[in-house]
C-alpha cells in the first residue's frame, strides 16, 4: 500500500492499517505453542511435573503448551535442543537436579553451560530422599549409623544405582562429612540395591520415599531421616540428617529455564505465571502426589540455588575421586 503524505485520510488510513497488521502478527505469534522441552522420557516424575504445570499454564498464558520430550545422553540431548532454540519465549526448559548440578559436577566438556546458555526462572518442585537401613543393623537415628560406622570403618556396605549416580553421592557425602569409611556397592538401578538392603546383603542406602516407604511401613526396612536442609512438609515425622550432620543436604529438584538472551519482558511475565500456576490448589496437590513440594524461587534466587548445589556435589566429587567420563 502507498500513501502520499501530503493526503491526511490517506496517512491516518495507512497508519490504522499498520497498526492493525503489527497486531495480528503479534497475536500470531502468540498464538503458538509454548514448547516445553524435558530431556527425560515420558512418564518420568520430570515429565509428569512438566505436565501438571503445562496444563495450568494453558489457562493462565491462553495458548497452547506442548510437552517434548527429548531423551538421551542422561539428559544432555534434551539441553542442546533448548540451548539453541530461539530465545523468543517459545520454548521452556525443565532443569533438573540431573542436568543443572550432577552432570556440570562431574563430567568435564559438556556442550552446554548452565549459567551461560540458560536464564533460570524458578524452582518448581524440590523432593528429599530418606536414609533408610537394614533393621538388623540395630541404629535408631543418623548418629546412631555415624557411631557404628566410626566402630567399624570399611565394614557398613551402602547401595546405589550406579557410579555418579545421587544415591552414589549421598553416601560419599555422608562418608565426607561424618568422618567416616562406609564401602559404594554399584547396582543397576536402586530398586535392585533395595532388594539386597531388604535381604541384609548391604546396610544402608539414600533412595526415593516411594520406592523405599512402602517396605518401611511393613518393617523390612527403617527410615533414620530425609536428606534435605529442613524437616520435609511431606514427611514431617522424619528428622533431617544434616539435624546429626550438620551441612548435610542432597535433594532432587525440578525447575523453568529459558535460552539465554530472552527479552526480558517475557522472562518476567513467563516468571510471574509460574508462580501463579505454583500458587494454585490443584497444581500443588498433583505435585505432592508424585512425593515432591511446590516451590517458587525467584529467579536470581533460582540460579544462586543452582550454583551452590553444584558446588556441593562437586565438592565432594573431588574429595572422593567421583567422575563420569
Amino acid at each position: 500500500m502507498r500513501c502520499r503524505k501530503h493526503h491526511w485520510f490517506g496517512k491516518s488510513f495507512c497508519v490504522g492499517m499498520a497498526m492493525l497488521c503489527i497486531a495480528a502478527a503479534a497475536h500470531a505469534q502468540d498464538s503458538r505453542p509454548l514448547r516445553m522441552i524435558v530431556p527425560f522420557p515420558a512418564g518420568s516424575q520430570s515429565d509428569v511435573i512438566a505436565r501438571v504445570i503445562g496444563n495450568k499454564l494453558v489457562d493462565l498464558l491462553g495458548q497452547q503448551v506442548v510437552v517434548d520430550n527429548r531423551v538421551g545422553a542422561s539428559g544432555v540431548i534434551g539441553m542442546e535442543l533448548a540451548k539453541n532454540a530461539p530465545a523468543d519465549g517459545h520454548t521452556l526448559m525443565v532443569a533438573t537436579f540431573a542436568t543443572f548440578s550432577l552432570l556440570p559436577a562431574l563430567k568435564p566438556n559438556l556442550p552446554y553451560d548452565t549459567d551461560r546458555d540458560f536464564i533460570a526462572l524458578s524452582r518448581v518442585a524440590s523432593g528429599v530422599f530418606v536414609l533408610a537401613v537394614q533393621p538388623s543393623l540395630g541404629v535408631a537415628s543418623v548418629g546412631d549409623l555415624v557411631k557404628l560406622a566410626k566402630a567399624r570403618p570399611g565394614q557398613l556396605n551402602y547401595g546405589s544405582s550406579g557410579n555418579g549416580s545421587i544415591q552414589h553421592l549421598a553416601g560419599e557425602m555422608l562418608n565426607v562429612q561424618a568422618g567416616v569409611k562406609t564401602v559404594h556397592v554399584p547396582y543397576k538401578g536402586a530398586v535392585i540395591a533395595l532388594t539386597d538392603l531388604i535381604a541384609g546383603q548391604i546396610q544402608f542406602i539414600v533412595a526415593s520415599p516411594t520406592i523405599v516407604m512402602p517396605h518401611a511401613n511393613t518393617a523390612r526396612l527403617k527410615i533414620l531421616a530425609t536428606t534435605g536442609a529442613k524437616r520435609d512438609a511431606l514427611l514431617p515425622e522424619f528428622p533431617t540428617v544434616a539435624e546429626s550432620i550438620p551441612g548435610f543436604e542432597i535433594t532432587s529438584w525440578q525447575g523453568m529455564v529459558l535460552p539465554a538472551k530472552t527479552p526480558s519482558a517475557i522472562v518476567n511475565r513467563l516468571y510471574a505465571e509460574i508462580v501463579k500456576a505454583l500458587q494454585t490448589p490443584e497444581v500443588r496437590e498433583s505435585l505432592a502426589k508424585q512425593g515432591v513440594t511446590a516451590h517458587a524461587d525467584s529467579p536470581a534466587e533460582f540460579m544462586t540455588f543452582i550454583k551452590a548445589d553444584r558446588a556441593r556435589i562437586a565438592r565432594v566429587a573431588r574429595q572422593v575421586g567421583i567422575t563420569l567420563d
